[in-house]
Parts: C-alpha cells; structure tokens; sequence
C-alpha cells in the first residue's frame, strides 16, 4: 500500500533500522537469516494494539523487500522504505544465553557451543557495530531528511527507533515540521556515553517521550549521578514530558515530569523463549497507549504487556497469534501492581 492510497489519513510513522537476523534464542530453534530488526518488532508491538503506520527505513538492493509483505497486507504503508544502492550488510547476530546476556560478536563459536551447522549465509560475518556514534559521518542505516516522504509529516506521532547520533539529530526536527505533535525515542547505545553529555540537550529538546535503559542511563551519567530517578528527573528538563527507563531489577520506571511522579510498571512475568526485540515491541506498544490514552502509565502498561508476548516464541510476527484477548487480560492483571513512588 502507497501513501497515495491513503487518502492523506496517514496518523502515524515508526523510523528504525530493518535486519536480517541470525538468533540463538534462549529456547528452540534458531533463526536464520529472518526478518529482523528494531523497526519490525516496534511495528509489531504498535500492531498489537490494532494500530499501523508509515514504516521509514534504508535497506541495500539486495534486501528481500518481499519479507515486508505482511507488514503491507496489516495495513502499514511502505513507502518510507528507502532502497539505497550500494552494498549493506543488514546481518545482525544474537545468541542469547540468559534472561539478562545476548552476545552478537563471535557467531561461529556460538553455534559450535549449541552443536549446530554454521550456517553459509552467515559467512565472512563480522560484528563491525562501532561502539560510539559519529557527529559527522552518517552509517549506511542513517535517516536522512530526504527518506521521509513528505505524505508522513501529515501524520500526528511517531516513535523513532534506535539508529544513530545523527539520525537521532535530524529526524525529531523534520518531523515536527509537520503535523507530529508527539515523539517518542528510543536511545542508542552508541551516543550514551559522558563523550555525549553535551550533545543529550539537543537530542531531547523537541521529544515527547525518552525511552532508555537502566545500562544506558548510567553509562550517560557517569560520575554525575547514581540516583535512577534524578537521572531521569535531569534529562526531562532539556524537554522530554516523559523518562522511561527499563531496570532489571524494577521493570519499567516512568518519569512524568508534567505532573511531577514517579511510577513503576513491572514487567508482565510470561515465559521468555526468545528476548529479540522485546524493547522494540514495548515502544511502539507505549505509543499506541499514549495515543488512545494520552496516559504514560497506561501507555507503559501496555508497552509492557506487548514485550511480555513478543518473547514467548521467535520471529518478528509470533507475537501477531496470540490468543483473541490475551493482551486485554494480561493489561487488566499488570494494572493491579502498578505502583507510585513518592517523590
């Protein structure tokens, strides 16, 4: 479906990075060579919700576009995927080993490890992810203004996925050009480092809602502050209304900074199989409940509740077969232990 086809009733757009993925899940099979990547699952927990949009993402020639197909036919519109010409190699490794550990460096010691075939498309594979994000030179996944077609900047929200420094720079800015008046962002690991300190006040001036982990938040601060939520309350004030912080020990910490309070949302405690995309799938859940509810809590609660069905099996639309009603009783049982830590 083109936007054309819309009839200029586009309401949301989610802008990431689209892989092919190689996963060593905690439990079955592993997937090779798959769709993958963190615009596929945040798309899906958006979908959960019964939501679509316009997907942006840059993808070489050779990716298989016909792995979006059932994206298409779920009523996203893919004319924000960019074909770019030139080689890119979108191979993404993960072998998860435990609930908390994934490693995506040494493939062919991980699948000697679990007695499996290495498998030929995942040759010469190298994990050459840079550990920090340029301020000048754009990666072959960088956003740029000229991939976001210009039907998207009608729509009202759109939550922007972990990409680079750069991207991260552009995109909140032409977006809000447009008709988008919320802006989610999910932090990337490359830039939360103190290198960066200086650069976060731009970042966050024009986001509605900043999404980052316990790991990222204190890589960022480091030496500044320990506190999780005087972090938290610190980032809000170059602009975002919400903090949203994923603890491994808490679940999710929410910051309102609007109406100044603290909450926790615990995670949804279902059987994890495979955690690929489970942060993903919580954004575009948290702004599918921020849009129909205008409430961060229950827009994190239901974040939570689509991660919790992403990672009982492998594969970007697993997730998509859940039972009718599951994610309606699983977010009734998850409000009940929500809870308000006084400032």
């Amino acid at each position: 479906m083109s936007s054309d086809s819309l009839g200029g009733l586009l309401q949301y757009v989610i802008a990431g990075c689209l892989n092919r993925d190689f996963v060593l899940p905690l439990s079955g099979p592993p997937q090779i060579d798959v769709l993958g990547g963190n615009l596929a699952y945040a798309a899906i927990g958006f979908r959960l919700w019964n939501e679509t949009g316009g997907l942006v993402a840059r993808v070489s020639e050779d990716y298989p576009l016909s792995w979006l197909d059932r994206f298409q036919s779920l009523g996203f519109d893919l004319s924000g995927i960019k074909v770019v010409q030139g080689s890119m190699d979108t191979r993404r490794f993960l072998a998860h080993t435990d609930l908390k550990t994934s490693y995506t460096q040494n493939p062919v010691q991980h699948f000697a490890d679990r007695g499996l075939p290495y498998p030929h498309s995942l040759l010469g594979y190298q994990d050459k992810t840079p550990t920090y994000s340029s301020r000048t030179t754009p990666s072959p996944q960088s956003l740029q203004i000229s991939d976001v077609p210009e039907a998207y900047l009608e729509a009202s929200a759109v939550h922007i996925c972990p990409i680079d420094y750069l991207s991260h720079l552009v995109l909140p800015s032409v977006f809000r050009q447009g008709r988008i008046t919320t802006i989610s962002l999910a932090s990337d690991p490359r830039y939360m480092s103190p290198s960066f300190w200086e650069e976060i006040p731009g970042l966050l001036s024009d986001i509605t809602a900043f999404i980052t982990s316990e790991e990222e938040i204190r890589s960022l601060f480091q030496g500044r502050q320990t506190d999780l939520w005087e972090m938290a309350a610190e980032l809000s004030h170059y602009g975002p209304e919400y903090i949203l912080v994923r603890s491994n020990s808490w679940g999710f910490c929410l910051y309102d900074s609007v109406n100044h309070k603290r909450w926790v949302v615990p995670y949804y405690q279902s059987k994890i199989v495979d955690p690929t995309g489970a942060a993903d799938a919580f954004a575009g859940g948290f702004l599918a409940g921020y849009r129909k509810h205008y409430d961060p809590v229950e827009a994190t609660l239901m974040g939570s509740i689509a991660a919790s069905l992403v990672v009982e099996g492998s594969g970007v639309f697993y997730a998509l077969d859940a039972m009718p009603g599951l994610s309606e009783m699983r977010l009734r049982a998850l409000r009940e232990l929500v809870r308000e830590v006084p400032i």
